[in-house]
């Protein structure tokens, strides 16, 4: 039997590691929260890790980074399964699971092309179908059901 290699990262001292996203949906989870832009922070990300749950997962760790109430209800939007880890002094203080929000505003745009919030200056605004495996938005102006796939988070 062939030996397995491990790759080891090193712990972060004081910061967030998100786990439980689809593995498809990494790409999306630092997009939205502006993580590309960071460069003053130790950041490491993984995808395609083995899960129960998932089956494939994606997994991120970052370092002096604690996520506000706004950008938690964005990562619930694309992986509504997320489980946050909050590090201090190197130990997880607490461990958190996203919730997706019943409403959701000003947060995603409305996919209708006619929608009045694509042409006016009009605050989006979003009641949220959640079945579990997949969140879809129900614009509260034209009615317009965004399904996930679709989504488009305002930054």
């Amino acid at each position: 039997m062939k030996e397995q290699k491990v790759l080891s990262v090193s712990a972060i001292e004081n910061g967030t590691v998100i786990d439980h996203i689809p593995a498809m949906n990494l790409f999306k989870v630092i997009s939205i929260l502006n993580l590309d832009t960071i460069t003053k922070n130790r950041m490491t990300f993984g995808t395609n890790f083995r899960s129960q749950q998932l089956g494939q997962k994606a997994i991120i760790k970052i370092s002096g980074k604690f996520f506000e109430d706004i950008e938690i209800d964005k990562i619930a939007l694309v992986a509504p399964n997320a489980k946050l880890n909050i590090i201090k002094d190197y130990e997880v203080v607490e461990k958190r699971a996203v919730n997706v929000p019943d409403k959701i505003i000003a947060i995603a745009k409305c996919m209708n092309p006619k929608c009045i919030t694509n042409h006016q200056q009009v605050t989006t605004r979003f009641t949220v179908i959640n079945d579990n495996k997949k969140v879809n938005l129900k614009c509260n102006y034209c009615e317009k059901i965004t399904d996930q796939e679709h989504l488009e988070i305002v930054k």
